[in-house]
């Protein structure tokens, strides 16, 4: 079932920097106070990504899920994908290969979700019968 609501698809800046990262905030802000914003930010073209540039990640997300939505990342450059990873931001954002890989994430059932209930440790109907 498609919902009604639309994923929007923005490019990051090749630098996301300070005054980049301001200026890109600026034109992203009207969807994020939307209803349920679906962000995806196409990260194909950063080439240089500092801490000004992850705050305004981090505030992207934080404004889209005060309204319930998500932001998504996708097409992660190696070297930015490390400065997310070593800055463990990387586990607060789905990162996806392409753009249209994560539009359509918005459209799945997140199985991930029920992960953690799987884990040893849970019983499982399949353990309690083998008692």
């Amino acid at each position: 079932m498609l919902s009604g609501r639309p994923v929007v698809v923005k490019q990051l800046p090749e630098k996301l920097s300070v005054e980049q990262g301001r200026m890109f905030f600026l034109e992203v802000e009207p969807y994020l106070k939307s209803d349920r914003p679906r962000l995806v930010l196409d990260c194909s073209k950063v080439r240089q990504l500092d801490s000004a540039g992850i705050q305004m990640l981090l505030h992207c997300l934080e404004e889209a899920m005060k309204r319930n939505g998500d932001v998504k990342l996708a097409a992660v450059p190696p070297a930015a994908a490390q400065i997310l990873e070593l800055t463990k931001v990387d586990i607060l954002f789905e990162a996806f290969d392409s753009p249209a890989e994560a539009v359509n994430s918005f459209y799945q059932f997140p199985i991930h979700s029920f992960e953690p209930a799987l884990q040893p440790g849970y019983p499982t109907p399949a353990s309690e019968s083998a008692t």
